[in-house]
């Protein structure tokens, strides 16, 4: 993995590398993230009702210049809002909608949108006629340090998250910053949250991201602030870097689920409609920094430096009104439990993630 100020190349084990563009004129993907490279047959863009169409203006003049008389309109296809949305019933109807406009091997899906979008866009292109190109162009702060970069793609089953995927790696990454100019609070807590899970995990000699996320967590929410646009840069290379390790999740890659294990809970407790992805991730980064320290001795002083981090980045640390029974019951479901056990990715120290720790039931 590689970086220039708004480059990253993401290199993965066994497969194609791939840049992700972080920029902030949209004007630039037209002029030199030209779409003619890819040589694609056919353009459909995956998108969700709610998307302002000045974020899918620009894309469609893009493409203008590849697909003669534009893009169809029928090419756009929309899903709903939310985790439902990535339910595996939804699937059929978008695999029957491409079949009938005739996709062919060649083509190119566009997923346009947040994690969700990308995550059921890529496992649309990962299954479709035994694999298709796509293109990544995320529009949240979640989706541009996480769910874009890596190839992990997948739908929801109605006892878990992100229980039927495949690993399908994009063709690029594309992210601007100011898609997050109409972004809610509580994307901005997604976004965040994942932030502070990658400094967690950043074993670099000096703890660049996490130093930088402390200095200027006041600023972190302005989609102007060149110290955001930096901050996004250093958490996506922070995942690209363990990504590029391990691709399927044979071993390092699994310290990426850092706070997932119970997040996943309380997401699947409230049937995906109470909270937001951060806003489980960031209860879930309490719990394992504090498991952390209970099981794995973390050193007090690093566990309350975390923990500070996460209050004065505003973001939820309570239970929720959840009881402990009930979170453990939705975790045995969790796809990185075994025989029902949960296994967590705790902290033995600070950027010393361990993997696969079974935690005892009364902790």
């Amino acid at each position: 993995m590689s970086a220039t100020p708004d480059v990253l190349e993401v290199r993965p084990a066994g497969a194609p590398e791939y840049p992700v563009f972080v920029e902030g004129d949209f004007m630039r993907l037209i002029t030199e993230r030209r779409f003619a490279g890819l040589e694609a047959s056919q353009y459909f863009i995956i998108s969700q009702s709610g998307v302002v169409e000045s974020e899918i203006r620009p894309l469609l003049h893009a493409l203008s210049e590849h697909v003669p008389g534009g893009l169809p309109p029928q090419n756009v296809i929309l899903i709903g809002q939310g985790e439902a949305s990535k339910h595996i019933s939804k699937l059929a109807p978008v695999y029957n909608r491409l079949i009938e406009l005739e996709v062919d091997r060649k083509a190119c899906l566009i997923a346009l949108g947040g994690g969700v979008v990308g995550d059921f866009t890529g496992f649309v292109a990962a299954t479709l006629l035994r694999g298709v190109s796509f293109v990544q162009i995320p529009t949240t702060l979640l989706a541009a340090v996480d769910s874009s970069v890596g190839g992990k793609t997948a739908v929801n089953v109605d006892r878990g998250k992100n229980m039927v995927g495949a690993f399908y790696q994009p063709r690029f990454v594309y992210f601007n910053t100011g898609f997050l100019e109409t972004l809610p609070e509580r994307e901005w807590v997604c976004g965040l949250a994942e932030m502070v899970k990658h400094a967690c995990l950043d074993n670099s000699e000096t703890g660049a991201l996490l130093e930088h996320l402390e200095a200027h967590a006041d600023v972190l929410r302005d989609p102007a602030h060149p110290e955001l646009r930096r901050a996004v840069l250093d958490s996506a290379a922070l995942k690209a870097r363990v990504v590029s390790a391990d691709e399927r999740e044979g071993g390092l890659r699994a310290i990426l689920n850092l706070g997932h294990t119970t997040a996943h809970a309380f997401e699947s407790l409230s049937g995906y409609k109470r909270f937001s992805h951060g806003e489980a991730v960031a209860r879930g980064l309490v719990t394992a920094l504090l498991l952390s320290r209970r099981v794995l001795g973390l050193d007090e002083a690093a566990l309350e430096r975390y923990l500070a981090l996460i209050q004065k980045l505003r973001l939820p640390m309570d239970v929720a009104g959840f009881a402990a029974e009930e979170v453990l019951d939705h975790m045995r479901f969790d796809k990185k439990s075994v025989r029902g056990i949960p296994r967590f990715v705790l902290l033995g120290g600070p950027g010393q993630p361990r993997f696969g720790i079974e935690v005892p039931e009364a902790e």
